[in-house]
C-alpha cells in the first residue's frame, strides 16, 4: 500500500491522545509494509514524533494552493487518511479530482460536534441534547463523515450516533479504539506512589475546565481530608493563566510537559479526572489502566472506554461522591488491587493491539475491493460531494487564485 496521511498537526504522541492515536495507526500501517507519506499544513514543533526514523516521508503542504494538485498526482496514493474532518474540508475534493482511485479515509479521533454541543450546553447550565450537534459545526463534520469512504470512530458511542442518528451506513463506519500493548506488569507498588494526578494538552478544552474544577471545587475537599497529599497536574503547552495556578502551599502543582506521561501516571497513586465535557475516548484514563493507577472520573470521562466490565477506580458526577471516593481509595490497598485489576482486564478486551491492528488491516482491504460499488451506493455521499455542496473547493479556489494575484 502507498498511503498518504494528512495531519492537522504533526502528531506528538507525548502531548495528546491524538498524537498516540496517529503513531498506533501509522505503526499499523508500517507493519502491513506500507509505504507512508505524512504531510500537513501546520507549523512543526519541539515535541513531534521523529517519522523518518520510521521510514515515514513527510512534506509541508499548503492550504488553497494549487501545488497539492501536482503533489498528489505524482504521489499516486492507494489510500489517503486525513486526520480530522477540517483536512477533508481542505484537501478531499483535491484528492477527488487528482487521485479519484484513492481510498478516502477519515480519522476523526473524536467527534468534534458532539465534544462542541457538549461544551454549549454546559456553557448554558443545561443538559446535552443531540440537536445541539444540529450546528454549523455539526453539518460540516457529518458532511465530510459521508463525503469519506471509510470513517474510523474511535468510540463505539459515537459510531452509534452516525449509524442512527446522521444516517451513515454501516459499511462506511469502522469503530477502531486505541490499539495497545497489554498493562505494563509489574506495577509500581502501592507504598511506592504518592499524591494524585491529573494530566492532559492544556489547548483541549475538556482539560483545561477539568483544571479549573479541579482548582476551585475537588482539590480543596480532597486537601482538607488528606492534608499532606499534592495533585500534580502535567500537560502540553500550559498557558500563563495555568501556571499561575500552581500553589505550593495548597499542594496544587501545575508541573507542565512530562517527558514521558506514562512514568508520571505510574509514580501517582490516583488519577483524577472530572470531565464535564468532551467525546472520543480519554487517552489519560487508558494511560492511567496501563500502569495500574486508579482513576476518579465522571461519566463523560468513562464513556464507551469498558463496556460492561468493572472500572478501574469509581465513576461518579456529584462532586462529594467523587472527592469521599478519591479519600477512600487512596489508603485502601486491597480495594486498590482490585481496582488494577479492573483495569489489565479492560486493557485486555478492549484494547489489544494484536486484535485491532488486523481487524483494521482487513477492513482496508475490503473497503478497496468493494470502493467504486460502495461509493455507488452511498447517494448521500454522492450528494454530499455535488458541486451545489462545494462551498469550501470554491473558496478555495478564489483564495488561491487571489494569493497568486496578489504575488504577482
Amino acid at each position: 500500500m502507498n498511503v498518504l496521511i494528512i495531519g492537522y498537526v504533526w502528531p506528538e504522541p507525548n502531548s495528546s491522545a491524538a498524537g498516540s492515536r496517529m503513531m498506533q495507526l501509522i505503526h499499523t500501517l508500517k507493519g502491513a509494509q506500507a509505504s507512508i507519506h505524512f504531510a500537513s499544513p501546520a507549523q512543526t514543533t519541539d515535541h513531534m514524533a521523529d517519522l523518518c526514523a520510521l521510514d515515514v516521508s513527510t512534506s509541508a503542504i499548503t492550504l488553497n494552493c494549487d501545488s497539492f494538485n501536482s503533489f498528489i498526482e505524482d504521489l499516486s496514493p492507494d489510500i489517503v487518511i486525513f486526520d480530522r474532518f477540517m483536512m477533508e474540508e481542505q484537501f478531499g475534493w483535491r484528492v477527488e479530482k487528482y487521485a479519484p482511485e484513492a481510498l478516502r479515509i477519515l480519522n476523526t479521533e473524536d467527534l468534534h460536534s458532539l465534544r462542541d454541543a457538549r461544551h454549549t450546553a454546559l456553557k448554558k447550565n443545561r443538559p446535552f441534547a443531540i440537536e445541539d450537534m444540529h450546528s454549523d459545526l455539526g453539518v460540516r463534520e457529518i458532511a465530510a463523515i459521508h463525503r469519506s469512504d471509510l470513517t474510523l470512530m474511535i468510540s463505539e458511542f459515537e459510531r452509534d450516533l452516525l449509524l442512527t442518528h446522521f444516517h451513515v451506513p454501516d459499511t462506511h463506519v469502522m469503530h477502531l479504539p486505541f490499539m495497545l500493548p497489554s498493562a505494563y506488569t509489574p506495577f509500581t507498588p502501592f507504598e511506592k506512589r504518592h499524591g494524585f494526578i491529573f494530566i492532559g494538552n492544556f489547548r483541549h478544552a475538556p482539560n483545561w475546565d477539568a483544571v479549573l474544577q479541579l482548582k476551585q471545587t475537588y482539590w480543596p475537599i480532597i486537601r482538607s481530608k488528606l492534608p499532606n497529599t499534592t495533585l500534580n497536574i502535567y500537560g502540553a503547552y500550559p498557558p500563563p493563566k495555568a501556571t499561575q495556578l500552581h500553589n505550593e502551599r495548597e499542594g496544587f502543582l501545575v508541573k507542565g510537559w512530562a517527558e514521558n506521561a506514562l512514568e508520571v501516571i505510574a509514580d501517582s497513586r490516583i488519577m483524577l479526572s472530572p470531565l464535564r465535557f468532551g467525546a472520543g475516548i480519554k487517552g489519560k484514563l487508558v494511560e492511567a489502566m496501563q500502569v495500574g493507577t486508579p482513576s476518579i472520573t465522571t461519566t463523560v470521562g468513562a464513556e464507551a472506554m469498558h463496556g460492561n466490565l468493572p472500572w478501574n477506580g469509581v465513576i461518579t458526577d456529584d462532586i462529594k461522591e467523587f472527592c469521599n471516593a478519591a479519600v477512600s481509595l487512596y489508603n485502601d490497598h486491597e480495594a486498590y488491587q482490585l481496582m488494577q485489576k479492573n483495569g489489565e482486564q479492560i486493557i485486555q478486551l478492549h484494547y489489544q493491539q494484536s486484535q485491532w491492528a488486523s481487524k483494521f488491516l482487513q477492513r482496508l482491504k475490503v473497503q478497496q475491493q468493494l470502493k467504486q460499488t460502495l461509493r455507488n451506493n452511498h447517494f448521500l455521499g454522492k450528494l454530499m460531494r455535488h458541486h451545489s455542496m462545494k462551498s469550501t473547493q470554491y473558496m478555495s479556489q478564489w483564495i488561491t487564485l487571489k494569493n497568486q494575484k496578489n504575488s504577482s
